[in-house]
This record gives structure tokens, C-alpha cells and sequence, in this order.
């Protein structure tokens, strides 16, 4: 970060006291593009749809972030809001509170690794010369012509998953 700044490390530590200070800084900012308004104004299944996404356009501009962040604990005030919004929208629909968490993490791990997907190849995967071993996959890889080049299948694929976790998102009976 100081590198990118042009300055020297220690120097970043004059206007933040630690690194851990730090990583809430960049939390912060990133995460202060997050909408959760749509947990508090719409429908779950809505409401969570729409949050998934601006979630996932809030990190899209910062994959590297991902992993920093994942460093330490949340303790920023404008994510820990947002975290608020969805615990009371998963109540709201029956969530017990033991299950509001775990439920929360299933949706941010799919979302942050779809931002870690988009920031790699757009095609990770690739079985030319190899359609002999592996004609089905080679069959489904050869339908990617038909995808947008710059984004084959992470916003296709983010979609189909977030349709799917929306779908099972309701508490068990």
C-alpha cells in the first residue's frame, strides 16, 4: 500500500495507529458501497438478491482486498451495520440468531469468492487437446464461444449460485 502511495511504510503509521486500524480503513471504504437497504425495504428472497449483488460490486474494483481483509476481524461500524441489516431481515423470516451468522458467511463466501473469480483469467479452466479424456467437459467448454469474451461465466455463474442460495435461504422447518 505505502509503494503505491510513494512513501515509506512507516509513514502510513502517522495518520493510523496499527495495522489492524489499517484494515478497517480499507474495509471501511469498500465497504461503504455496500446497499443493504433492500434487507430493510424488500421481500427476503428481493432483499437479499439486490444486497448480494451491490455486495459484490463493492469488492469488484478491490479483489486484491479480499484476502486482506479476511486477516482480521470486522470491527468497522459501516460494515457491522450492514451485518445488522441482514440479522434483522433473517429474524424477521424465522432465522434463529444461532444461525444468523453461519448463514451470513455462506452468502459472503460465495460473493467475495465470485470477487476473487472475476479477478482472475475469465476462463480458469481450458481442456483443448485433451477433448479425447474429457469429451463431456470439452463439450461444455466449447459452448464458451458463444459467451461474452471479457465475462464467460463469472456474472452467469454468480447469478445461477445467488439464485440457488436465495432459494434454500429460507429457515428450516
Amino acid at each position: 500500500m505505502a509503494a503505491k502511495l510513494g512513501v515509506n511504510p512507516t509513514s502510513l503509521y502517522n495518520h493510523v495507529p496499527n495495522l489492524a486500524a489499517m484494515i478497517e480503513d480499507v474495509r471501511s471504504l469498500v465497504s461503504a458501497r455496500i446497499d443493504s437497504a433492500p434487507l430493510r425495504t424488500r421481500a427476503w428472497e428481493e432483499g437479499l438478491g439486490e444486497w448480494a449483488r451491490s455486495y459484490r460490486r463493492a469488492f469488484a474494483d478491490h479483489p486484491r482486498a479480499v484476502p486482506l481483509l479476511m486477516t482480521h476481524p470486522v470491527t468497522a461500524s459501516v460494515l457491522l451495520a450492514e451485518y445488522e441489516d441482514f440479522a434483522v431481515a433473517a429474524r424477521a423470516v424465522g432465522w434463529p440468531d444461532r444461525d444468523i451468522l453461519p448463514l451470513l458467511t455462506a452468502f459472503e463466501s460465495f460473493i467475495l469468492g465470485s470477487v476473487l473469480d472475476m479477478s482472475g483469467p475469465t476462463v480458469v479452466f481450458d481442456p483443448r487437446g485433451q477433448e479425447e479424456q474429457f469429451p463431456t467437459f470439452a463439450a461444455a467448454f466449447a459452448t464458451l464461444d458463444d459467451e461474452d469474451p471479457d465475462d464467460p461465466i463469472a456474472t452467469r455463474a454468480f447469478e445461477m449460485g445467488l439464485q440457488m442460495l436465495i432459494a434454500s435461504a429460507r429457515p428450516p422447518r
